[in-house]
Parts: structure tokens; C-alpha cells; sequence
């Protein structure tokens, strides 16, 4: 059987030396370390943190890159960590691969870019898109803007608030991930 992907979301901005870096350097660490290939945008901050962990425990990381990305943003590159390159000309196209492309999604600490990334996911599952797989956040920002969201009166049916897990540490990400991955 062949390996199960996560894919890894968040900033790109953390830099190593911050917490945010450290948990999410951890958090490649562990999913490598049970057994899963680990799968980022390719480039710095998250991205890279969660790909050198993996990356140090022995795992395959997959970096999904992109034109238009390095078109905006010159010199930069995909980051040393990555072992597996796929790369696309535009976003629609990595995005989609990111969330098509796995078993489950993790997001780490982010912006915009997350934002999109969490709604892309969560939106395309519900409406049958994609299929079905965990999406966990991690975080008091994650946490508090999927409450926003699915605490608000009859907009988000029952079956849809399932499809989301918020949780506070990259540690309990990880319990979820194995705890769905058994059912």
C-alpha cells in the first residue's frame, strides 16, 4: 500500500529561531516519523520548517511549487528540504493539487494565503469537489475563526462543521490525524 500524503499549510513567514518555525519543524518531524509523505507549498517559513523536519526524521517531502509565485517574488526558491518537486505555471493549479493530491490537511499559523487555502479545502469538500478527508487547523487564530464560522445560525449544516478539526497543538494534530485515519 502505497503511503499516505499530508499536506502541510501556513506562513511564509516564520524564520528559523521562531516558535513558529520550531512547532512546525516538529511537525514534519512526527509525521514522518509515522510513516506519512509530507507535502508543502516548497518555499520558506512553514513551508520550509515543516519540510526539514520530515526531511531530518527520513521522510519523502513533496514541494509544490509555482511559477507565478517566483514570478512575484524574485529569487525566490524552492526550498533544500524538499526531495520531490512538482511544479505548476499558476496558484489554481497548486492549490488544487495540494488539496486533491492527499489524505489530509493540516494548517499551521498563517495569513491570506492560509485563509484561502482552509476555505479552498473546506469549501470543495462540502460541495463534493474533493473527496472527503481530515482538515485540521492548529491554532487560537484557526480555532477561533472556524468558531466564527460554524457558530453562526443555520449557515453551516451539521455534516459540514464534521469536516474541520480545530485543535491547539501540532502535538494533538496529530492525534485527530490518527484518530480520523482509523475510521
Amino acid at each position: 500500500m502505497d503511503k499516505e500524503i499530508v499536506v502541510v499549510f501556513g506562513s511564509s513567514r516564520p524564520q528559523d529561531g521562531s516558535e513558529e518555525y520550531s512547532e512546525s519543524r516538529k511537525l514534519g518531524s512526527m509525521l514522518a516519523d509515522a510513516g506519512f509523505i509530507v507535502s508543502t507549498g516548497a518555499y520558506r517559513g512553514v513551508m520550509e520548517a515543516v519540510s526539514r523536519g520530515a526531511s531530518e526524521t527520513g521522510g519523502h517531502v513533496i514541494g509544490v511549487s509555482c511559477d507565478q509565485i517566483e514570478n512575484m517574488v524574485p529569487g525566490l526558491q524552492v526550498n533544500q528540504w524538499v526531495t520531490e518537486e512538482i511544479r505548476y505555471s499558476d496558484l489554481r493549479g497548486r492549490l488544487h493539487h495540494l488539496v486533491e493530491k492527499c489524505s489530509a490537511m493540516i494548517a499551521m499559523p498563517g495569513g491570506i494565503g492560509t485563509l484561502l487555502e482552509i476555505a479552498y479545502a473546506w469549501g470543495f469538500m462540502q460541495c463534493e469537489e474533493i473527496s472527503r478527508k481530515p482538515l485540521i487547523v492548529v491554532g487560537k487564530t484557526w480555532f477561533d475563526v472556524v468558531n466564527t464560522v460554524v457558530e453562526q445560525d443555520n449557515y453551516v449544516e451539521e455534516s459540514h462543521k464534521m469536516l474541520i478539526h480545530a485543535v491547539d497543538s501540532v502535538e494533538k494534530s496529530l492525534k485527530v490525524l490518527k484518530k480520523l485515519d482509523k475510521t
